[in-house]
């Protein structure tokens, strides 16, 4: 089952995913309170959620060591 509110339209792939097609990264749903994750490569499979606040976290955490 999916989260509410990631229909198609709510996806985004990651800035980083790179040139061509750009599958070799994620794509992020953001929800009310959480973010969802899932593969780009197999978006049918299983979705990942965090709170917003954690996610939040995490991603200022990865552009302070410059990923």
């Amino acid at each position: 089952m999916r989260p509410a509110g990631t229909s198609p339209g709510h996806w985004r792939k990651s800035s980083y995913s790179g040139e061509g097609d750009g599958n070799e990264c994620v794509e992020v749903a953001t929800l009310l309170t959480h973010t969802a994750v899932r593969d780009s490569k197999a978006p049918a499979r299983a979705v990942l959620t965090f709170p917003a606040p954690a996610f939040g976290a995490f991603l200022g955490a990865l552009k302070r060591q410059g990923r």
